[in-house]
């Protein structure tokens, strides 16, 4: 069984962030109603059910805002009895630029402060990243308003390919890991670079 969490901050006022394209991930996995169910409020976060192939996956998108997501995270893990190494988290990336993925197993935080609180909750940075870049303002102090920002309709043309990349390939997860799965959606983005 994989838990796949997509970072963000509940609500409409969020809902086209920079910071919430984990959800916005989430949701292109969770596009099939043949494979998972509506989700549920449940586990203080929003949680879909259904399956990968013959793969069984919890689609997570934690109500928490950003900055306690490890909450719904640990909940859910330990509800479940889900291992850090069956964990991946979708999350932005303010050093990669824009439609740029990659995947790693554990590692620091980088001041991201949705996985700062993952690893405090569950006790371990040994859960999968990817990470999805949105690029940097620049200035260290316009981060903030940056990341709690709207994509920019230039933004629009990567970002629909970046969630028809992480829905068509969503079965490379379960099938061969998840580095399989980031490059299947690297590869899928070259074109736009």
């Amino acid at each position: 069984m994989w838990l796949v969490v997509g970072l963000g901050n509940p609500g409409s006022k969020y809902e086209r962030n920079r910071h919430n394209v984990g959800f916005m991930a989430v949701d292109a996995i969770a596009n099939d109603p043949a494979s998972f169910s509506p989700f549920k409020a449940k586990f203080q976060g929003k949680l879909s059910e259904g399956r990968i192939g013959s793969t069984k996956v919890l689609l997570l998108k934690p109500e928490t805002y950003m900055n306690n997501s490890g909450q719904s995270v640990a909940a859910a893990a330990n509800f479940y009895k889900i291992e850090a190494k069956h964990i991946i988290v979708l999350h932005d990336e303010l050093d990669l630029k824009p439609g740029e993925v990659r995947v790693k197993k554990g590692g620091g935080n980088a001041g991201h402060n949705g996985l700062k609180s993952m690893q405090a909750h569950l006790g371990t940075p040994d859960f999968w990243r990817m990470r999805i870049g949105i690029g940097h303002p620049g200035e260290k102090d316009m981060v903030s308003n940056y990341v709690l920002s709207d994509f920019a309709k230039a933004d629009q043309t990567w970002l629909d390919a970046l969630l028809q990349g992480v829905d068509k390939y969503a079965a490379n997860l379960t099938d061969d890991g998840p580095e399989s799965f980031g490059k299947a959606v690297s590869d899928f983005m070259r074109p736009l670079e």
